[in-house]
């Protein structure tokens, strides 16, 4: 049995939460179509070309059950998407560009930062939302599967591994943290 928890003062109502969640879900699925897009763009003839597919249709997938979810729910897609699909496209791209270790390194990157957002996302639903907390952890065990993809092809070998990966869930926090609003 789940408890009902309330809002504190300040904190949003349930009904704001969930229409945050959806809105920045959108805007994270949307975006890392456009890495895989970018990544493709470049290695797509290459020997890393059929799994990066794999995973570009994963995120395609995910990306039109949040799409569906933003209309049946009337929730507002972040304002930010045409960002989004220019920086996704470039940060894929730019990856490909230094190599297929440095794209792997990008694709662990952003997963293991999706990772963290949707696990608090999915602790934070009751069961009065368990179709949407389910669908948060099929898409979350899917990105976790990409991350292990990145990993079983040498993504930790990319050149400033390190420092490549900070930056990038750097950015990936920010861009969930913007796109929740705007």
């Amino acid at each position: 049995m789940s408890q009902v928890r309330y809002p504190q003062p300040g904190e949003p109502d349930q009904a704001t939460r969930i229409s945050r969640m959806i809105r920045v879900d959108h805007a994270g699925e949307y975006g890392a179509e456009r890495i895989y897009a970018g990544q493709l763009a470049v290695l797509g003839r290459g020997a890393k070309g059929d799994i990066l597919r794999h995973m570009k249709q994963q995120e395609t997938h995910h990306k039109q059950v949040f799409e569906a979810l933003v209309a049946r729910r009337r929730v507002r897609p972040t304002a930010l998407l045409p960002i989004w699909h220019v920086a996704g496209f470039a940060l894929g791209a730019v990856t490909a560009a230094i190599g297929e270790r440095a794209a792997m390194a990008c694709t662990v990157a952003v997963e293991e930062a999706i990772d963290e957002h949707y696990a608090a996302q999915a602790a934070s639903l009751g069961s009065e939302e368990g179709e949407l907390r389910d669908t948060i952890e099929q898409f979350r065990a899917e990105e976790l599967e990409h991350r292990d993809i990145g990993l079983a092809h040498e993504a930790e070998l990319a050149p400033a591994y390190r420092a490549m990966s900070r930056v990038i869930k750097l950015g990936c926090r920010a861009a969930i943290a913007v796109s929740e609003i705007l």
